[in-house]
């Protein structure tokens, strides 16, 4: 089967196109035809995964060593890039229930990667769900990463009618269905992101949008109830004067002075700090995909590229110019056979 691969880290020159083995399927999983799968910030780390140092990452320390020797410290192991990901079932396992040949399905396959191939395989009880109907294959390849872990973070806080709620990333994965989700509980929202993506996060729902090249939020005089950090901008000092007397802080990325700050925190009735990882399951994508049926939850196409233009598609993710998501294409399977 064709896919794109790399076999060591660096710019987006090294991915190219290769024919590699197509997967066993097992007794437990599915064998999915791909039909799109996103460029999102996972794979630009992970492609070039050396140059990431403990200080650029945007965890504690612990795991980074972790990813490191999981990634592989010179090379990397696993040379097919690709996470999220939407295509129609081609055979199933012995044991397989949940899914049949012809199902057209989406989901999230996280650090294992493998979705820039025709053909990618998972255990039916991992992140993968029945594709909503109205989605296109490229919309629905580009929201399960973001979807689940804003659902899952979001949980993590009692969010009230009329609060008011920032999202500091408000136009990337995460950010961009924190947004949605916040504004069906009812929050006042405030996205923050750059001068291009502006009308991108408005379109999306927020109430007010920040222009973090222009303005520092922590400075309007403007007190949240919650503010959700995507990437660790910025410190609890730093927030603390922006929250409300009760208000959260809760972080997606954290490290150790986030940490200490949430056990300093957790028992206070005033402010409080929350960073926790937050699980990639089954049960929440479905969750996800029932909101995105009832067209409560959208997600914004920037550029489509084909598979073979992976590394083009790259390049222009961390470019600066992107204003939604970035979908590669294959083409769909001949009428002979899905497999």
């Amino acid at each position: 089967m064709k896919a794109v691969v790399y076999t060591e880290y660096g710019t987006p020159d090294v991915l190219h196109t290769a024919e590699i083995e197509k997967p066993a399927v097992k007794e437990n999983e599915i064998l999915v035809r791909v039909r799109a799968t996103s460029v999102n910030f996972g794979d630009l780390m992970a492609r070039n995964f050396k140059a990431v140092t403990p200080s650029r990452f945007n965890m504690i320390g612990m795991l980074w060593l972790a990813a490191r020797v999981m990634m592989g410290w010179n090379r990397p192991r696993a040379q097919v890039l690709g996470s999220e990901f939407s295509g129609v079932v081609a055979e199933v396992g012995a044991q397989v229930t949940k899914f049949k040949p012809g199902d057209a399905v989406f989901g999230y396959v996280g650090s294992t990667f493998g979705a820039y191939a025709e053909f990618l395989c998972l255990p039916e009880n991992g992140a993968v769900a029945l594709k909503p109907d109205h989605l296109s294959f490229e919309e629905a390849a580009a929201i399960p990463y973001g979807a689940i872990m804003a659902y899952n973070l979001l949980k993590l806080v009692e969010i009230q009618p009329g609060d008011q709620v920032l999202i500091n990333g408000a136009s990337g994965a995460i950010g961009s269905a924190a947004v949605q989700l916040a504004k069906l509980r009812g929050a006042v929202v405030t996205g923050v992101c750059s001068t291009g993506r502006m009308e991108a996060v408005r379109a999306l729902g927020a109430d007010h949008v920040v222009d973090y090249t222009r303005e520092d939020f922590t400075q309007r005089g403007q007190r949240y109830d919650l503010i959700l950090d995507i990437l660790r901008k910025g410190s609890p000092a730093k927030f603390r004067g922006a929250l409300t007397p009760k208000g959260v802080l809760l972080y997606a990325s954290f490290k150790q002075r986030e940490l200490l700050e949430m056990l300093r925190t957790r028992r206070s009735s005033g402010q409080r700090v929350i960073c926790k990882l937050v699980p990639e399951n089954q049960e929440t994508l479905n969750a996800v995909r029932d909101l995105i049926a009832a067209g409560k939850l959208k997600v914004g196409l920037d550029r489509r590229f084909t598979l073979e233009q992976a590394a083009e598609a790259h390049r222009y993710a961390e470019s600066g110019q992107k204003k939604g998501a970035v979908v590669l294409t294959l083409p769909q399977a001949a009428p002979s056979g899905a497999a």
